[in-house]
Order: C-alpha cells, then structure tokens, then sequence
C-alpha cells in the first residue's frame, strides 16, 4: 500500500468514529461521494472490507480495525515528536489522556494535582467511567492508559501496581449489625443489598464474595452505576453495599456510613496503571506512568478502621494478560 495517504487514514478513522459516510464527510468537508472514494480505494489496494453495514452503523472489520491500529500508531508518532520538540525547547510541554473507573475518582484529582505541581505546561485529559467502558477505551487507542482495580484481560497490555485496594460491607450507623465482631456470610443471607451495575469491577468481586450464598436483594430496586446514589442508599437504610473502602473513607470517617467487620473482609486487590502493550507513550505520558507507579500510593485514602487484621483476606486479582495469546479468551 505503498500510495496510502493521511487524508485516506483521517477518511477510515472519522468514518469509524462517526458511523456514517455522510457524517463523516461532513467533519471532514468533502463530498460523501469524495470520502466514499477514498475508502474504496483502500479497500481495492488491501483486498478486503474495511467496514460492515449494520443497523447501528458502519463498524470496522477485522481489516478496519488493523487500520485503525496503524492510524493509531502514525497518529502517536507524531505526538511524540511534538512533545520532544517541545520538550528540546524547553517547554516541558505535552498531552497526556487518562482514564480511570469510577472508584478511582476519589483520589484520581489528588494524582493529578501532584504530577502537575512538577510538569505544569503538561495537558491532562481525564476520563471517568465504569471498567467495561474504561476498557473500551484502552482498547480504541481512546486513551494513553487507565487506573482500574482489575487489569483487562482479552488483548495484550502493560500494567504495574501502585497501591493496595481494599473492598468492605458498608451499612448505616443504626444498622442491627453495626459493631459486632466476627460476622460470617451467612449472617448477610437475609439483608437485603444495594448492588454496583453489571459489568462493574466491584459487582464482579461482590458475586464472587457471597457465591454460594443465597441472598436477597433490597427493595430498592436498582443496578447503580454510581458509588454515590449506593452511599446515599445505604445511609438512607435501605440496605447494605459491598464497595471501594476508598470510596466511602470521608463517610466513614465523619460517621455517615460504618464498616461491618465480616469473616473474610475487607477484601484486599490491587489498583493498576494500565496501557496496552503496543501503545508508545509521549514524554508527558511516560512521566506520568512513572510518577503513577512510584507515587500513586501515597495519594490513596486512609479508611478508619478500615482492616480487621485477624479477618482480611487476599482478594483474587486478575494477572495482566501479556498478549492474546496468553490471555487465552
């Protein structure tokens, strides 16, 4: 494809993005029949379709995808050169896109804040949502790397450790349990549970807690995909939540919400920083990877009383996958 050209990649990339040929045409100011030229040249000289029609849209095939990833790398490339031009100048300069899911909210800002009181010429793109939506970011090239409780585990990525990540039963102050000791899964049987929604991380690790339990679930009936509208929930007694200790640290600590000490928890994990392993960082995102890696955790909450030694457990964390092919899925 030696006649490939940038306006043809900026055709399949905004055409991926948008879903539509008349969509994209227009982003890009050219004819619906110019950009269509474009992409069916390409198409001609690869041998394959770039995209499927379906009632959503046109989506990238296994081709398209392989484009994208190439636009992807051209498109790095260049940043990378911007920034150490910048850098070579004196700037310091650079863009950096992060994601992380939402638990990570609560000290994301404090990191932020940290690594720019060193790099402050540095742009900080942030990204909040849940891990499946997190992971689809990772995975278009939508973002430089991601904070997660759990690493992916179906394409190839990088990923060090930077803190520990505990999980706990909340409930509120008044609940029956509140302040007994030495509680065991069976005893939760009859409560009724506030719940994160599926395909959360936190969701993942409640229905591994409590498998073989039968429960119930709160009157309340909600799949939440906000730590938030759970707290509330909880403080209001309608239930009781498994989540992040360091989403509910400043509850915990001002008396709004108390930790039920139950055999088996708090359930410990990790917090990662994660990329994937083909995505070449510029010298303001590699500073932060470093900076995330070295110094994240001291930026973690405090959770009061947050541990009961004689109870805490390890929680089974997800090992990165390496590559496809070790991933096995």
């Amino acid at each position: 494809m030696r006649n490939l050209s940038l306006k043809q990649l900026q055709a399949v990339a905004a055409v991926a993005r948008l879903g539509t040929m008349t969509r994209a045409a227009q982003e890009l100011n050219v004819t619906s029949a110019a950009l269509y030229a474009r992409i069916r040249q390409l198409e001609e000289e690869a041998g394959l379709l770039l995209f499927d029609r379906t009632p959503t849209g046109l989506k990238p095939t296994d081709a398209g995808r392989e484009m994208l990833w190439a636009i992807n790398s051209i498109n790095t490339v260049l940043e990378t050169c911007t920034d150490r031009l910048r850098t070579l100048k004196g700037g310091g300069g650079g863009r950096v896109g992060l994601g992380v899911v939402s638990t990570a909210k609560y000290f994301a800002p404090l990191v932020i804040a940290g690594f720019m009181e060193s790099h402050p010429k540095v742009e900080i793109s942030l990204t909040v949502g849940n891990r499946q939506d997190t992971i689809e970011a990772l995975r278009n090239y939508d973002i430089d790397f991601a904070i997660m409780g759990r690493p992916p585990r179906d394409f190839a990525i990088e990923a060090e450790t930077f803190g520990p990540h505990p999980l706990v039963l909340i409930a509120a102050p008044d609940h029956p349990m509140a302040g007994r000791r030495g509680l065991t899964r069976a005893d939760l049987a009859e409560e009724s549970f506030l719940v994160r929604e599926e395909g959360s991380g936190t969701r993942s690790v409640f229905e591994e807690f409590m498998s073989g339990v039968m429960i119930r679930r709160a009157k309340l009936g909600i799949d939440s995909g906000s730590n938030e509208t759970l707290k509330q929930a909880v403080m209001a007694g309608l239930g009781i939540a498994l989540l992040s200790g360091h989403s509910v640290a400043a509850e915990i600590e001002s008396g709004r919400l108390v930790l039920l000490d139950v055999e088996g928890l708090p359930i410990r994990r990790d917090w990662y920083v994660v990329r994937r392993a083909d995505k070449v960082l510029g010298p303001a995102s590699d500073a932060f990877w470093d900076y995330l890696a070295r110094e994240g955790r001291r930026f973690l909450p405090d959770i009061p009383g947050g541990f009961f030694p004689e109870n805490a457990v390890d929680g089974v964390v997800a090992e990165p996958a390496r590559s496809p092919a070790e991933a096995g899925e």
